[in-house]
This record gives C-alpha cells, sequence and structure tokens, in this order.
C-alpha cells in the first residue's frame, strides 16, 4: 500500500485547529474527506503538528496510506480540487518509504510569530498576524529569548491542558528581529509544549514593552511555575514555518 507524504499550506482561522474534532471543522478532517472524495477511501491521516485554532502553516507535513500507487501530482491536484473553497492548500504530494511517519520522524519543528507593531488598524493582515500599536524594541525581545534556548523545564510556559509526558524540552533555537513595522519570531526545536511558543511571545512582548527586563523572563523560567508567564499571544500570528527530517525531503 503506497504512503504519501504531503506537504500542506492553510489559513487556520475557520478552523478548530489542526486534529479532528467534534467541536467543529479542522484542517485534518478537510484532507480526509478530500481523500475520500478522490478515492473513495476513509482513511485517517497523521501531521507532524497538531496546531491549536486558529494557528496558521506554511510547511505542515502528513502523511496517508491510499489503496492505489497514483502519481503525486495527481495526488496533489485532486486532494487541491477537493479542497476548494476550504483555505487549504496541497503544496506537494509525494512517494515516501513506509516507515515514514510525518510526526515520529521528525527531527525539528520550526515555528513563525509575526507581530505587526503599528498603530493604524490592520487590512490586509487581520487574522494573520497580532497588531501591537505600542512600539516594540526587538533587540531586547531577542536578548531576552537567549535565556530559553537549551533544555529546560518549561513548566512556566506550558498550558494547563497541555497533555505531554514532561514539560523538560529543548529549544534550538529562538529570534527576535525586525523588518520595517513587523517583528518577527522565530523558534526551533524537535517538539513543542502545548501553547509554549505563543507562551514564549506574550512574555517577550511584555520586555518589548520595557514592562519587563530581560532577567524577569530567565527569574519567570526558572520558577516553574505557569502563574509567572506572561500574556497568553493570540493564535492569529502563529504559524507552522517548516518541519525537518532526516533525509531532507520536508
Amino acid at each position: 500500500m503506497p504512503r504519501y507524504r504531503l506537504l500542506i499550506e492553510y489559513d487556520g482561522g475557520p478552523f478548530v485547529g489542526w486534529q479532528r474534532q467534534t467541536t467543529g471543522p479542522s484542517v485534518q478532517a478537510a484532507i480526509e474527506d478530500a481523500i475520500f472524495a478522490f478515492t473513495g477511501e476513509e482513511i485517517s491521516i497523521r501531521g507532524a503538528g497538531r496546531t491549536d485554532t486558529g494557528v496558521h502553516a506554511l510547511g505542515q507535513v502528513a502523511h496517508c496510506d491510499l489503496q492505489k500507487d497514483w502519481r503525486d501530482d495527481t495526488v496533489r491536484d485532486a486532494l487541491n480540487a477537493h479542497l476548494r473553497p476550504a483555505p487549504v492548500a496541497i503544496l506537494a504530494a509525494s512517494r515516501v518509504a513506509a516507515d515514514f511517519d510525518a510526526r515520529f520522524s521528525a527531527e525539528k519543528r520550526h515555528y513563525l510569530y509575526r507581530i505587526v507593531n503599528r498603530r493604524p488598524p490592520l487590512a490586509i493582515e487581520r487574522g494573520r498576524a497580532w497588531q501591537v500599536p505600542v512600539q516594540l524594541d526587538a533587540d531586547a525581545m531577542h536578548e531576552a529569548a537567549q535565556c530559553l534556548v537549551g533544555n529546560h523545564d518549561f513548566t512556566t510556559f506550558r498550558a494547563a491542558e497541555c497533555q505531554a509526558k514532561s514539560p523538560v524540552k529543548t529549544l534550538d533555537r529562538i529570534s527576535v528581529r525586525r523588518e520595517l513595522d513587523m517583528v518577527v519570531v522565530e523558534t526551533s526545536a524537535r517538539s513543542f509544549l502545548h501553547s509554549q511558543v505563543r507562551s514564549f511571545v506574550g512574555t517577550l512582548k511584555l520586555v518589548g514593552e520595557g514592562k519587563w527586563r530581560p532577567r524577569d523572563v530567565a527569574n519567570a523560567l526558572a520558577a516553574c511555575d505557569r502563574r509567572r508567564c506572561g500574556p497568553l499571544a493570540p493564535p492569529d500570528g502563529l504559524y507552522l514555518a517548516k518541519v525537518d527530517y532526516p533525509d531532507g525531503i520536508a
């Protein structure tokens, strides 16, 4: 039975998240319904990351097993045809080894968070970025963020409903930079806790506003106390940007 890797882009605004749920439409369900419309097969796909309600993706990865050996471009184009008008696009479909697993084969996940730092309201970026009208010091945010790099107990930045077995994770990289009126936060790790990146961003915003100093972030991390976290950043600005695999196929 051929296994296919799907590279997926989506606007998370209309969805309750990646994972199929009974509470509303999900990205997973939209793709599974498209697969059924294309092949007549009722299957479950596995994604590399379970993005939350309103979170977007530029490079989500999923895999599925189909009964027929379809051409890669046929799978891509047929699924896109059946996904319309949902804001979900299959950027690529490719045959992979039977032991490839979108979630468990992943070596690293990269998330991007976008803050529009201006007073005028959002028009084009509405729902796709977090608007912060107060001027932010991106350099101070970057300095403060570096204490988060490495292996730590991230209880402070972990949502109460997180199902991970341990709050200990290794953050490989986090950077903050300004691009005109956009402040961009980029993070990389093998895996993340529930709401970890949004918790980082909400906390670093306090530094950018001058309400916290960089050492306050280090103290919050060391406290291992969710009450020490800054406000949770909204999902609008968060994107699953890319997933790395050992053979570099994603």
